[in-house]
């Protein structure tokens, strides 16, 4: 028999909202800072990343680009995220959030930085069976006419691994204000591309950025969207479309300092009826991992095993990767869980 921790983190799980940069490991971090003359803080991890809300994290998280200079680091860091997040909580399939934007600023076109990361990702598709998608994420701190720029690159040089726009970031007034892409967003669904939005996240965003990125950005699934739970008919509107939330307990503590007990926004969210799906959003600077995210973030909501098997179906309903991916994924995941039921000790749940 197994205990109910253990059995969360063997559940096989999907990640959709997981920005590239942070799959790297604090020890990979600080050799590439080395590698490339970037002086850091400090050069102990303990300490390396200490935040004081999202906006101080945002600071370390645009710092963080600059140790990815030369296509061996991209690959590098590529591979080694999924042979971690393997090990520690049975990732099967993740989508990572890529943003250019930050790399233009230091010399690097936007093929230069896809095309490393898609050479890592696959090979160690091969290596450990855990599919991927790529979303490129819109820094909102830039305007919206590089927006549409970007967007005019991602057309300009397709890949089939690259499927969906989204934006994270703040504004230069530290502000979500989705509708600030609105033509970014139309240009991409034009030309095929799924669309999502980090909406709703702390407490200083507003229920109706949720609303504006399900109506006037058209977004197929969201990022946190958390403050939702504020207005019982944007809740009403999500679970009418069928929006997914990708949700990322452990940084809901770190970005906002919440608690995460029963009364969470997250277990709000979930008893209301939407579906969310979870993820670790920045690993490396939040000191999690996909493992841990079930294991701390779902047991301290009291999330039952059968709620945490839907996660992590729901997981593969708002993934951006096609039906055919979609059904094997789910066929897989169902064995896995019926293995897993069968052992799990019921005291421990």
């Amino acid at each position: 028999m197994i205990s109910y921790a253990d059995y969360l983190r063997l559940l096989p799980k999907t990640e959709l909202h997981c920005h590239f940069a942070s799959t790297m490991s604090a020890e990979l971090f600080i050799e590439l800072a080395a590698k490339h003359s970037v002086e850091l803080p400090t050069t102990d991890p303990d300490t390396l990343f200490d935040f004081a809300d999202l906006v101080d994290f945002l600071v370390a998280f645009r710092f963080a680009h600059d140790v990815l200079r030369d296509p061996e680091d991209f690959e590098r860091v590529a591979y080694d995220g999924v042979a971690s997040a393997v090990a520690d909580g049975n990732l099967r399939y993740r989508e990572y959030y890529v943003n250019p934007q930050y790399f233009a600023d230091r010399g690097l076109s936007y093929a230069e930085v896809i095309d490393p990361i898609i050479a890592g990702l696959a090979r160690a598709e091969k290596d450990f069976g855990v599919g991927f998608r790529i979303v490129v994420a819109i820094n909102r701190r830039a305007d919206a006419a590089s927006a549409v720029e970007l967007v005019r690159e991602m057309i300009a040089h397709p890949r089939p691994e690259v499927v969906g726009l989204g934006q994270d970031d703040l504004t230069p007034e530290n502000t979500e204000d989705p509708g600030r892409f609105v033509e970014a967003y139309a240009l991409a669904r034009e030309h095929g591309f799924l669309l999502t939005a980090h909406v709703g996240e702390t407490d200083h965003a507003t229920p109706d950025a949720v609303r504006v990125a399900i109506e006037d950005l058209g977004c197929d699934r969201l990022d946190h969207g958390y403050r939702i739970v504020d207005d019982p008919a944007i809740v009403a509107l999500a679970r009418e479309r069928g929006i997914g939330f990708a949700a990322t307990p452990l940084s809901t503590t770190i970005c906002s300092g919440w608690t995460i007990d029963e009364s969470h926004r997250i277990r709000r969210m979930i008893d209301a009826g939407l579906a969310v799906n979870v993820s670790t959003d920045d690993a490396m600077f939040f000191r999690t991992d996909i493992g841990r995210e079930y294991t701390e973030g779902l047991r301290l909501m009291g999330v039952t095993a059968d709620e945490a098997k839907q996660i992590a179906l729901n997981g593969i309903d708002a993934a951006f990767c096609d039906e055919v991916q979609k059904e094997r994924l789910r066929a897989e995941f169902r064995g896995a869980f019926a293995a897993l039921d069968a052992v799990l000790d019921p005291t421990t749940a």
